[in-house]
């Protein structure tokens, strides 16, 4: 198994992400929305985001076990209760939700590929490598869990 700790912190990619949609943003027409509308429905969309990332943390803090996306494999336990019962990826969904309320605010549908991109990059290169390093930890607890609960929403 290729370790995650050589891979990119999922913080920062999600920062990497949201500098290209401002890049892009910068190219492509924008649309005409009232700055009222615009500021809050970007802090309706991130006071989401907020909610699943803090949520997540403090499930896996309940549970006494790593937050550390990078070292899966040091998990005490598998965390299947709260937040994670409708998502297996809540902070990752938070970070999407954050992604997406930059596109808001930045008023460019053209910044949702940033999104969109964000969540094919964590499916391919995070997410999966987690999973199989929680399949090695928890066995079929793990795949039961995988079975009732959705990877994003």
């Amino acid at each position: 198994m290729q370790a995650l700790e050589n891979r990119i912190p999922p913080p920062l990619v999600a920062t990497l992400f949201a500098l290209f949609m401002w890049a892009l943003s910068r190219v492509v027409p924008s649309i005409e929305v009232s700055d009222s509308l615009r500021l809050g429905s970007t802090l309706a969309v991130l006071l989401l985001g907020a909610f699943f990332c803090l949520a997540g943390v403090l499930s896996f803090r309940r549970a006494r076990t790593t937050v550390n996306p990078l070292k899966p494999e040091t998990a005490s336990a598998l965390v299947s209760s709260g937040i994670y019962r409708v998502s297996r990826n809540p902070m990752y969904l938070g970070f999407a939700l954050f992604l997406a309320a930059w596109a808001v605010f930045l008023a460019s549908p053209w910044a949702l590929v940033g999104v969109l991109g964000f969540i094919l990059y964590m499916n391919r290169l995070q997410i999966a490598a987690e999973e199989r390093a929680l399949e090695l930890l928890f066995g079929a607890e793990f795949d039961r869990y995988k079975s009732r609960v959705r990877r994003w929403l």
